[in-house]
């Protein structure tokens, strides 16, 4: 059998980070950057003020207190986006956040350490304003590339992009940017006993499941779905189907893929390309396929298709996508790393390991004391997908361990 990790390595192998795309920065979110990107301006681009409040000369009002507060007269207001007007000696300029600092002026007081309200309350004159804590240069104050410096290099190639590296290249003016585009990922379940949901059960059949989860994992991580609907037991119907795929960037079915009579997915796509029949050494996922689609003899596809064959349970479907494919489409999708994100957590019921493969359990994580614990969430079987539902990890239990005890320290890949 082959070990997980080298099946990792032959998968990640086959497949690159795909080409850069220039998007608009709203549609970019989760994308990842095909770009180094450099400041080409300060940010802020100018002093501004911090505070709404008086811009003064530190040097007026350095003694004030609110015992022996400083009045000076107020020469004007600034909002923000004006241009202000320079700020004589002696005097103050009432401003908002976010305005540019005047020339002359190097701090600004809060309105809440002046007068102000007082003033308005009793009607009093607003052409002047007692100030009543002491001034310091640059006090409420944004300094001109206090964020960013022309030149400097901000976010590197590689950064998958959330909404504050967006908030950044916007700074910038930046409207679009370059990232690696998302992959199209084919989805094609495989069995002449699946029925679409929606439709009429007839004797002997289920609903289709696979088509869904792998279409919704896809998209959760990045990807783009390209649903092909369901392949019949027939090589006309498997063919009919892979030509749906020949424009996509990687291949995902479901069964098809064990030692049965019917499985005759492994058939047409010998014939489209190389196929390598994989047991890997993990529970729930043992029977995976692994290739690369090239079209038939004498129609060769304009592209190679990675393919990847999930087992036909809908928990060893899940759980072979998280452990083979997830890391794949990260890689072309631009992402430098691609593990899963993990806890260790205290063991509350045992894992039986009765046959040698790296057992990735289905567990729900909750916090007692300052610790984490681990809890199977019910029945293991890679039928029993309500106990997939209910997980939010996959415990850990290795190849060479024949059970975990209750209380012994487990890694918890998280599946969120």
């Amino acid at each position: 059998m082959l070990r997980v990790e080298e099946a990792l390595e032959q998968v990640l192998a086959a497949v690159s980070p795909l080409e850069a795309e220039e998007k608009p920065l709203l549609t970019a979110l989760g994308q990842v950057l095909a770009e180094d990107v450099v400041s080409r301006l300060d940010v802020p681009p100018w002093d501004n003020s911090a505070m709404d409040g008086y811009a003064v000369r530190a040097e007026d009002a350095s003694s004030a207190t609110l015992k022996r507060p400083v009045t000076l007269p107020v020469a004007g207001e600034v909002a923000a986006g004006q241009r202000p007007p320079a700020l004589s000696p002696h005097t103050a300029l009432r401003i908002m956040t976010g305005a540019p600092l005047p020339p002359g002026a190097d701090a600004v007081v809060r309105f809440e350490d002046t007068d102000e309200e007082e003033r308005r309350a009793t009607k009093k004159d607003l052409g002047q304003i007692s100030i009543h804590v002491p001034v310091v240069p640059s006090r409420n104050v944004r300094r001109a590339g206090e964020d960013l410096r022309q030149g400097e290099r901000v976010l590197t190639r590689g950064t998958p992009l959330g909404a504050a590296h967006l908030g950044v290249l916007a700074s910038l003016g930046r409207d679009t940017v370059r990232v690696h585009r998302r992959p199209v990922v084919a989805v094609l379940a495989t069995g002449d006993e699946l029925t679409p949901p929606g439709g009429e059960l007839e004797p002997g059949h289920i609903y289709d499941i696979n088509t869904y989860t792998t279409a919704a994992l896809v998209r959760g991580i990045g990807g783009i779905p390209k649903v092909l609907g369901i392949a019949r037991d027939t090589v006309d119907s498997v063919a009919e189907k892979m030509e749906q795929a020949r424009d996509a960037d990687l291949l995902l079915t479901s069964a098809g893929v064990s030692k049965g009579y019917y499985d005759l997915v492994k058939e047409v796509l010998a014939s489209y390309g190389d196929l390598r029949l994989w047991e890997v050494r993990m529970r729930p996922g043992k029977p995976v396929a692994f290739g690369i689609i090239r079209g038939r003899k004498g129609s060769p596809w304009r592209r190679h298709v990675p393919h990847l064959g999930l087992p036909g349970n809908p928990v060893s479907s899940m759980v072979v996508f998280h452990i083979l494919a997830r890391p794949a489409i990260l890689k072309m999708m631009g992402h430098a790393s691609w593990e899963s994100r993990a806890v260790e957590a205290i063991l509350e019921e045992p894992i039986v390991n009765d046959d040698g493969r790296r057992v990735y359990a289905r567990a729900v994580l909750t916090e007692r004391e300052g610790e984490t614990h681990a809890r199977l969430t019910g029945a293991q079987g890679s039928n029993i997908l309500s106990s997939m539902a209910k997980a939010t990890g996959l415990a850990i239990c290795p190849e060479d361990v024949p059970v975990m005890p209750v209380g012994a320290k487990v890694r918890v890949e998280l599946l969120d």
